[in-house]
């Protein structure tokens, strides 16, 4: 047994299902046992969002897809510190600013707000940290110094002899340039998850028809030593305000994408860390050369890479050339936020997720079953698990087929078969109960079965009495159901208060009785009576 193992055994916080989470590695192309560098803590990165303009729901498939990953290893006991990243300088952001008579700050913020709170409303847990870019410019210079003192990068002078702001990355240097994705030029995929990305295009947010465009315009500079190499640092443009140059030993300029999440994923997870993740469209180069710059730099960096496919229309990758993007505010308002996590979560996040009617009358079928089933099993019992005993509940007391589902690779179709065959099955148990309220078995295992559903459905941040979802604000048909529930409510409540004032307390008890059978707790203030839904 080697060491992790036995560390692993004499750990209390995680339950023994632990030991066999196996994860799929981009770099390696296969699944593999997972083992977290210290035994019980997982370090997890993600490229966040270029806050150029408003979410879409391709973006917003890959911070579910992690929310689940996250939520899944918090199950097996794992404390998981989940940083992601803002990009909120390049480019498209400064051109976009200009061309709408904006601060580039300002409309990286407006736009960081969306994201936000399209995050919210799909109840993403929020990162442990999620830094800006243009707050870590410090750890980024810091960085080209160090790789241009080990030979790995290099300064391009300008006419008189100067550092002009442009810091390549001198692929040259570095033979294992291409581990990531094994491509030999950059031009050809090396694996089947490759082809397909390949074959389906840019990225979401790529403009034109060349998938291997430069990131950035300073890339196509004079001065390269190589056609790889890539920007580390960039000189500022004429066009460029003030408030976004830097002044550095290497010129005046900015950072380069790719420098960015390398010094930012070293200052809050270390020099080597679990997991690094991203869609599928950042595997090259983005990533590629993220991991030649930081082992050239001497960090472990990421043990293992992680990406989420795409989300597509009619077998179209969705992208703005396309014109079939699909924006968050759009479908939120369109669909109960719970309907649209659902369907965002419910295929494996290596496969490709086709968005359509078929995907969205899933999604809404599979909510008015899960509901339906909470809700009877509720009646049938009395009363219904709390938040806490759901939330508490660990991988080791979940369906051993969901834990086995979970742990390969995280295949979510499979959990949420046992889902719904769990569901059948207290289904039909119910019958017994309605037949005998004395049936003392039959409750026993309605309970377990209903613990059981709503613990795997917390897995997936899909508790439906998750006070999360009781909140206004959740999609359109949410927003239906709370103002309904709220009219009712307050008629209850306003015939309490006329109980109180004929000083009927038998009655205004018996209001406030029949209100907590239904989780509503009630507190009387100053200026009234307030009622709120208690998970």
């Amino acid at each position: 047994m080697d060491m992790s193992s036995k560390a692993r055994d004499f750990n209390d916080s995680l339950s023994r299902a632990a030991a066999g989470l196996r994860l799929y590695d981009t770099a390696t192309k296969a699944v593999s046992a997972f083992e977290s560098i210290e035994p019980d803590r997982v370090g997890i990165y993600v490229c966040g969002a270029t806050v150029q303009s408003s979410p879409h729901v391709g973006h917003l498939r890959t911070t579910l897809a992690f929310d689940v990953i996250r939520r899944w290893m918090l199950k097996l006991g794992y404390q998981v510190t989940l940083v992601r990243n803002v990009t909120d300088i390049d480019d498209k952001i400064l051109d976009k600013a200009a061309a709408a008579g904006q601060q580039w700050w300002q409309r990286a913020y407006i736009y960081e707000r969306e994201f936000t709170a399209a995050y919210d409303t799909l109840g993403a847990l929020p990162p442990t940290y999620e830094p800006r870019a243009t707050g870590h410019v410090p750890q980024m210079v810091e960085l080209v110094e160090r790789l241009i003192d080990r030979g790995h990068a290099y300064i391009v002078p300008d006419e008189e002899g100067r550092p002009s702001g442009n810091v390549y990355f001198d692929v040259e240097s570095w033979p294992e340039y291409g581990a990531l994705t094994h491509q030999e030029t950059g031009t050809q995929a090396a694996d089947e998850q490759a082809a397909v990305a390949d074959r389906m295009g840019p990225s979401v947010d790529a403009e034109g028809p060349d998938q291997y465009k430069p990131a950035d315009d300073a890339d196509l500079a004079s001065g390269k030593r190589g056609p790889r190499d890539f920007a580390l640092w960039k000189a500022s443009k004429p066009t460029d305000p003030p408030t976004a140059r830097w002044t550095t030993p290497f010129g005046t300029g900015r950072p380069g994408w790719h420098l960015e999440c390398s010094a930012m994923s070293r200052r809050y997870l270390g020099a080597d860390f679990d997991i690094h993740g991203g869609g599928l469209d950042l595997r090259f180069p983005h990533h590629e050369n993220e991991m030649a710059q930081s082992h050239a730099a001497g960090w472990g960096f990421a043990h293992r890479w992680m990406h989420t496919a795409w989300v597509t229309q009619k077998g179209e990758k969705m992208s703005k050339s396309l014109g079939n993007g699909l924006a968050a505010d759009a479908v939120l308002d369109a669909y109960p936020a719970w309907v649209v996590r659902y369907a965002l979560v419910s295929t494996h996040y290596r496969s490709m997720l086709e968005w359509g009617d078929q995907t969205m009358n899933e999604a809404q079928a599979a909510y008015e079953r899960i509901n339906g089933f909470v809700d009877r099993a509720g009646k049938a019992l009395g009363w219904q698990p709390s938040r806490q005993e759901v939330a508490e509940r660990t991988a080791d007391q979940l369906p051993a087929d969901f834990v086995a589902a979970m742990n390969d690779d995280i295949k979510v179709p499979e959990a949420l078969a046992v889902l719904f065959a769990t569901i059948r099955r207290a289904n039909s148990g119910m019958a017994g109960i309605a037949g005998d309220p004395n049936a003392r078995d039959a409750q026993d295992g309605l309970l377990r079965d209903l613990l059981d559903v709503r613990a795997m459905l917390d897995v997936f941040g899909l508790d439906p009495l998750d006070p999360h979802w009781a909140q206004p604000g959740r999609g359109a048909a949410a927003d239906t159901a709370h103002e309904a529930l709220d009219a009712l409510v307050s008629q209850e409540l306003a015939a309490r208060q006329t109980a109180r004032s004929a000083k009927d307390f038998a009655q205004a008890d018996a209001i406030r009785d029949r209100l907590a059978q239904a989780h509503i707790t009630i507190e009387d203030t100053p200026t009234g009576p307030t009622w709120q839904l208690e998970g």
